[in-house]
C-alpha cells in the first residue's frame, strides 16, 4: 500500500463509523472535567445511534443507489464487461487461500450473469491487498472461469483503488481498441466509479447490482433499534457521498487553476 492511500484510508476511517462517534466520545472522557465535555458525548453518542438505525442508514445510502440507475437491460453498443473488486478474505481455511468477500462474489456473479446473457468479453480489475497472495483480479478471474465458466480475457492487476481501477482499465482497454463498456458494482458505489471511468475516457454503461435496498417498505418497530447492519449500510454509504465530495473538490481545484 503507499503512503498516500495509507493516509486516504486513515482520514476516511476517521470520518466513518463507528471512529467518528467514537472520536467524540474519547475526547469528552479525556477532557472530562471540562464543561463542555458532556454535550461532546452526547454528540457521540448520538452520532453512533443515529448511524446505527436502518431509517438513517436508508436515508444516506438511497439517493446513491437511485443515481446508479435501473437494472440493465441493454448494453447499449458496448464492447466488453468490467467487474471491479472489492477486497478479499485472506488465507481463507476452507478454501485452501485467499478468496473474494461477499461484495466481490455479488459483483463477479452479476457480471458473469451479463457475459452469458449479452456475449461480451470481461476484463476484471483489482490489485494485491497487503499480506494477500494474489491480486483481486486473479481470484475473481479464476473463481468466474471455473465455477462460472466464464472466460475472462482481461486481468487488470496492479490497482488500489476505484480510481486506478479506472486509470489502468481504461488503458487496457483503449489498448484494444475498446471505448464503450459495461460497468459492474453495487448500486451504491456506481455514482463514484462511473464518474471515474468516464473521467479515464471511457463510454460507461452501468449495471449496478443489489438493488434491493431502493424497495419502499414501511418501517417497523424493531427498525428503530440500533443494528450493526445498519452501521455497515451507514458506512458504505458516508464512504461514498466522502469520494464524491473529494472528486468535486478536485474537479474545482482544476478549474480555478
Amino acid at each position: 500500500m503507499s503512503t498516500a492511500l495509507f493516509l486516504k484510508s486513515l482520514l476516511g476511517n476517521l470520518l466513518l463509523p463507528p471512529t467518528n462517534g467514537l472520536l467524540f466520545l474519547a475526547l469528552a472522557a479525556i477532557c472530562r472535567r471540562r464543561r463542555w465535555a458532556f454535550a461532546v458525548a452526547i454528540i457521540g453518542g448520538g452520532l453512533l445511534l443515529a448511524q446505527s438505525l436502518p431509517p438513517v442508514a436508508g436515508l444516506l445510502i438511497a439517493p446513491l443507489e437511485q443515481r446508479a440507475g435501473p437494472a440493465m437491460t441493454d448494453p447499449q453498443g458496448a464492447r466488453a464487461i468490467v467487474v471491479l473488486g472489492s477486497g478479499l478474505n485472506l488465507d481463507a481455511e476452507e478454501y485452501g487461500g485467499d478468496t473474494v468477500t461477499d461484495r466481490s462474489l455479488i459483483r463477479l456473479r452479476y457480471g458473469a450473469t451479463l457475459a452469458e446473457r449479452h456475449h461480451l468479453p470481461v476484463l476484471v480489475t483489482g490489485g494485491r491487498p497487503f499480506n494477500a497472495s494474489r491480486s483481486e483480479a486473479e481470484v475473481i478471474g479464476d473463481i468466474l472461469e471455473r465455477e462460472f465458466k466464464v472466460a475472462v480475457r482481461w486481468r487488470e492487476t496492479e490497482s488500489e483503488d476505484t480510481a486506478d481501477n479506472a486509470a489502468f482499465s481504461a488503458k487496457i482497454l483503449r489498448d484494444a481498441g475498446i471505448r464503450r463498456v459495461v460497468l459492474v458494482t453495487q448500486a451504491f458505489h456506481m455514482p463514484r466509479a462511473q464518474r471515474l471511468f468516464e473521467a479515464a475516457g471511457l463510454e460507461v454503461v452501468p449495471a449496478p447490482t443489489e438493488l434491493a435496498k431502493r424497495r419502499e417498505q414501511p418501517w417497523r418497530v424493531l427498525d428503530w433499534l440500533p443494528q450493526a447492519r445498519a452501521l455497515q449500510t451507514s458506512y458504505y454509504a458516508l464512504h461514498e457521498w466522502l469520494g464524491l465530495a473529494w472528486l468535486e473538490l478536485q474537479r474545482l481545484a482544476k478549474s480555478a487553476n
